[in-house]
């Protein structure tokens, strides 16, 4: 009888250990609550001048505020690319928006979810994706407006994203008849940004912006509503964030705070606390990017970070602290935003923020019409025209340094630029020399034209990149010419645009571009290539460098060249040097005979816009 009882007793033991254990070893479950096109500017839980979003600040109270998160990226697609992959745009080509092509994820790599999945997480999307990446069936277990994490196995745990379209630059698309139905946000007193026009269109605009943020905020409450009514939130953490920056006129697409810099709250579950070492109720001043958002949930789940992942957790297992105290970087790249390029990187370092532009002489005004559809865009652009604008509203339409720096502490809309202040030169050496290596270490596969990666590299983009390394290093040292003085530059200028390499030449032809009337001498070789070069991009860029210094009307070449493209996204480049062309300092005329173009070109969408602005 005694030996039953102790028999009994040790079986109770051991379930209740085991029913302990379970319970230990079961998995958070993982919610993204995903705001479009929205900058971190835009809240007041960051900015005295943003909107009052109750829900949100509600689960800052239960979680950590990241001060310093951004999109690496400012336009959707590229942004959830980088996100899926947890990996950079410009190592993977993942970067141009709007995609021609997708690419496949690298071997051996997977988007992050798919580990998730594989760990026992299930997985739901709802619903935009918008990768520019071939997407695997092994990514989501639902992906569309109904995905949720109801239908999932008992107590299964589950990552779910949930994406909020309220607040897209498209709600910005209003007309003039809306502007006169009011907005509920009081209009008098919206803080219009330095750079801005200060009109009553510009207060208009960003009062209806604030309606659509506490719009946005309902919506979130909503969700996190469904999970307290479903008994989730004590085992639940939860991200908000911005997909990027934006929304107002020179934010999204362009990689400026107010483009990239985005809100993050992560709620903390009670249950789940010591995962993390972040307390409830606090903010935190750590640099975290989007590239770090895939490894991060990984690590939450106890799931193994893959090494061919480029981000970096910073949250879960084994991140103190003290780890967190040494994140103080992030790396912004864009290069085609619709028909639209400029091939723009950036790091930010604490304070200190250095934008490498490569192309100075494309202002950020150049031509995109969908950006355009805002009426904010088109009263700026006007007032511009008329000479109504000051210096800091006048900046956006006029061409820019090769280098930029700012203290975006002291300056948050980047109107005054240090890099040309001797102050400052040991900080521009060292952001400049941390981009480089960036750059050569992934390597940024967009010193090759995107229409050449299209055609020799998206197959397989990162095997590309490796054996290339050597070349785009050297693309790299070419396109940095342009930051010498021209005394130092010109013999390097002239050797590279004789190269046998046509990507040298590129690089030389641009950086000659950037330094105009001083590189008038090279004025002979470059009209040389215009008629000669056997790739139509450089006769293009050589005319556009001699568009630029007024020595030859670029017309003739760049038409000729369109016309004799086969390819749709080389006419495309063509058709961005012949639109900054046509509304730079010089305003060249064009007349494109739509009917001289190959059908080949004209199957691609984004050339058609071109030419639709062109014909007006």
């Amino acid at each position: 009888m005694k030996l039953r009882l102790i028999v009994f007793l040790t079986v109770i033991q051991c379930g209740f250990i085991n029913k302990v254990k379970a319970q230990n070893d079961k998995k958070p479950n993982i919610v993204w609550i995903v705001s479009e096109d929205n900058s971190k500017h835009y809240l007041k839980l960051y900015d005295k001048t943003g909107a009052a979003t109750p829900n949100i600040e509600k689960l800052a109270e239960t979680g950590v505020v990241f001060n310093n998160a951004f999109s690496n990226t400012p336009v959707c697609s590229a942004a959830r690319s980088t996100l899926i992959a947890s990996s950079y745009g410009p190592r993977l080509v993942t970067h141009y928006h709007r995609k021609i092509k997708q690419v496949p994820i690298p071997d051996g790599q997977q988007m992050f979810p798919a580990y998730l999945r594989e760990a026992g997480y299930y997985t739901t999307n709802n619903s935009k994706e918008d990768y520019n990446i071939i997407k695997a069936d092994d990514v989501w277990d639902e992906s569309s407006k109904k995905a949720t994490w109801k239908n999932r196995k008992k107590d299964q745990p589950f990552f779910h994203v949930f994406n909020i379209g309220t607040t897209h630059e498209s709600r910005l698309h209003f007309t003039k008849e809306d502007v006169k139905k009011g907005t509920k946000t009081d209009q008098s007193k919206m803080f219009v940004q330095p750079n801005h026009p200060q009109t009553d269109l510009f207060r208009y605009t960003v009062a209806r912006y604030h309606d659509k943020m506490q719009e946005m905020d309902a919506q979130l409450g909503a969700v996190v509503d469904e999970l307290e009514k479903d008994g989730l939130l004590d085992e639940t953490f939860i991200f908000y964030y911005g997909d990027h920056g934006g929304v107002l006129p020179g934010s999204k697409g362009y990689i400026n705070e107010m483009g990239v810099h985005v809100p993050l709250v992560v709620h903390i579950p009670a249950k789940y606390k010591d995962l993390v070492s972040v307390k409830a109720g606090t903010r935190n001043d750590a640099f975290v990017s989007f590239v770090d958002f895939g490894a991060t949930v990984l690590n939450i789940a106890g799931v193994d970070i893959p090494k061919k992942m480029d981000g970096k957790p910073f949250l879960g297992k084994n991140i103190t602290e003290k780890d967190l105290k040494k994140r103080d970087e992030t790396f912004s790249y864009t290069n085609r935003m619709d028909e639209k390029y400029d091939m723009v990187r950036a790091v930010r370092k604490g304070k200190f923020k250095y934008t490498r532009n490569f192309e100075p002489f494309n202002f950020d005004a150049l031509m995109n019409n969908y950006r355009y559809k805002q009426l904010g865009y088109q009263q700026w652009i006007k007032l511009y025209k008329e000479g109504k604008l000051n210096k800091d509203q006048s900046k956006f339409f006029e061409p820019k340094q090769p280098e930029e720096l700012y203290n975006v502490e002291e300056d948050p809309y980047e109107l005054n630029n240090l890099a040309n202040n001797p102050e400052y030169k040991e900080i521009v050496k060292s952001l400049r020399n941390n981009l480089n290596k960036r750059m050569c270490g992934l390597p940024d596969l967009s010193f090759y034209p995107e229409f050449y990666l299209i055609n020799n590299a998206f197959d397989n983009p990162v095997a590309f990149g490796k054996k290339h390394k050597k070349d785009i290093k050297r693309y790299i040292k070419t396109a940095n010419l342009m930051l010498m003085s021209f005394k130092d530059a010109k013999s390097k200028i002239i050797k590279s645009l004789n190269s046998n390499d046509p990507w040298v030449r590129y690089w030389a032809l641009i950086s000659a571009s950037a330094f105009g009337d001083e590189a008038k001498e090279l004025s002979a070789t470059i009209k040389r290539i215009s008629k000669t070069d056997s790739e139509l991009v450089n006769r293009v860029r050589a005319a556009e460098f001699l568009g630029l210094i007024k020595a030859e009307n670029p017309q003739e070449v760049m038409l000729n060249s369109l016309y004799e493209s086969n390819d749709g996204v080389e006419a495309l480049l063509i058709l961005n040097s012949i639109v900054l062309m046509k509304d730079g300092k010089h305003q060249y005329k064009f007349t494109v005979d739509k009917s001289k173009i190959k059908a080949k070109v004209l199957d691609e969408p984004q050339v058609l816009r071109r030419l639709d602005y062109l014909s007006k």
